[in-house]
């Protein structure tokens, strides 16, 4: 006797009112009680949308039609939004964008941490267009989809997107993505690129061919008439990130300059810099003047990298103690230090998670500390920070979560106030955020 298999019902699409944005970017809403996350809606808006992940509490959507609009929305720029997972707010004005990230900063600082800033930075933005300077791309050789394809993941899956051009990257590569594809068309290891990393500097763009196979002499020489017409400076990496080689010869190395401090610091094709370089010398402006530091007093940067602080505070501390746990960058970061002649710079390689008691590198007395930690944040060393007896903190975060339990920490164990906290726009378009927090040490009878 045969069964027939119950074919499982297509959930039902609803209708709903977004009231406001959740983390991710999604607009959200509530029908009988329960959470709906809609794709690519805003805060004001009614929808009409698909289900496409449904739990108990809560489920995930798509935007089916839209019935009325945001006074906040607008026209995304990219012909692949919502195709693309690398942005997910092109649906959004960038004043919309910017109060988002903002609100976002300020419920987790008191949702996580229990705290709340004295008060608001202004938010620092700048470019929104062509900003990226940093990105690891996705290669895929599909002869079904046309040849080979160069880009981000698509939203949702694994895929790599079929992109004609990124209007986020920096021109220079955001308008070659097609061509990148039919570069790799071009050679016989085809199948065997699966990323390309972007870098670029102020006085050029470098490529990071990732080869799983040997590419052959014809392979290298198109590469190399490639990078001739392009002016880009090919790299392969045939392992992990110490076997990048250069295509050709010894290229100049990657940099950037920091003007208002008289500041050039090289980098190498895979070293961590910030994505946004407007932004990136806005903060290290903003972050220097709320340190306010004086002639002569000691500062203590704990995850330095590359110099991106060191050599700007150089400029005006006596001595400058810096540590980072990545060998390579401390010792480009001695390298910079030294070319910019700030001398009183000291850089020290040191595992930050993991730190000793009585680390060789804390100072016994620092006047004021700056903080750049990863997404994972920096709750190893707030004794160690506090311990310097620091009057000041400035603490750069690209996690509001990780910075929201550090402030509680800074604030509850070790009397710190959060005097200011703000956005720092270095993503735009998309959810991440990036946010600068200023902690003083209330001074004795206030």
């Amino acid at each position: 006797m045969s069964r027939r298999l119950k074919r499982k019902k297509p959930p039902e699409r609803g209708v709903v009112d977004i009231t406001d944005l959740a983390s991710n970017g999604r607009g959200v809403g509530h029908v009988q009680g329960k959470a709906i996350f809609v794709a690519d809606t805003l805060p004001g808006e009614q929808a009409l949308y698909r289900p496409v992940k449904v739990k108990r509490d809560y489920e995930q959507a798509e935007m089916a039609t839209l019935f009325s609009a945001s006074a906040d929305r607008t026209t995304p720029r990219c012909a692949h939004f919502g195709i693309c997972g690398g942005c997910v707010l092109q649906h959004a004005s960038p004043a919309a964008q910017v109060e988002f990230k903002q609100r976002q900063l300020v419920q987790t600082l008191e949702r996580v941490g229990g705290v709340a800033p004295e008060r608001m930075l202004e938010p620092l933005t700048g470019a929104r267009w062509g900003y990226r300077r940093r990105a690891r791309l996705g290669v895929k050789h599909v002869p079904k989809k046309g040849g080979t394809l160069v880009g981000f993941r698509e939203r949702g899956a694994p895929f790599i997107a079929q992109l004609s051009r990124c209007e986020v990257l920096v021109a220079d590569v955001g308008d070659r993505l097609t061509e990148l594809g039919r570069l790799i068309d071009d050679l016989s290891i085809r199948s065997a690129i699966p990323q390309i990393e972007v870098a670029a500097g102020d006085n050029h763009v470098a490529l990071v061919f990732r080869v799983l196979d040997q590419p052959s002499p014809a392979d290298r020489e198109r590469l190399a008439e490639y990078a001739r017409a392009t002016g880009f400076v090919l790299y392969l990496q045939p392992g992990n990130e110490t076997t990048i080689t250069p295509l050709t010869g010894a290229p100049e190395p990657l940099y950037y300059d920091l003007p208002a401090f008289g500041a050039r610091l090289y980098f190498e094709p895979n070293d961590f810099v910030q994505i946004h370089g407007e932004i990136n010398r806005k903060m290290v402006d903003v972050a220097l003047a709320h340190l306010d530091l004086q002639p002569g007093e000691t500062v203590l940067e704990l995850f330095s990298g590359l110099g991106n602080f060191s050599v700007p505070l150089a400029r005006t501390a006596g001595e400058v103690v810096t540590v980072e746990g990545e060998a390579g960058l401390v010792q480009r970061a001695r390298e910079n230090a030294a070319r910019n002649g700030a001398t009183n710079v000291s850089a020290h390689v040191d595992n930050l998670f993991e730190p000793a008691p009585r680390p060789a590198w804390q100072p016994d007395k620092a006047d004021k500390v700056l903080l750049d930690p990863p997404r994972s944040g920096a709750a190893e060393v707030l004794g160690h920070v506090a311990a310097t007896g620091a009057s000041r903190i400035v603490y750069c975060s690209c996690h509001p979560a990780t910075l929201a339990r550090d402030a509680a920490t800074l604030v509850g164990r070790h009397g710190y106030r959060l005097a200011a906290a703000g956005v720092m726009d270095m993503f735009p378009h998309t959810a991440h955020i990036e946010s600068m927090a200023v902690f003083e040490k209330p001074s004795r009878g206030s």
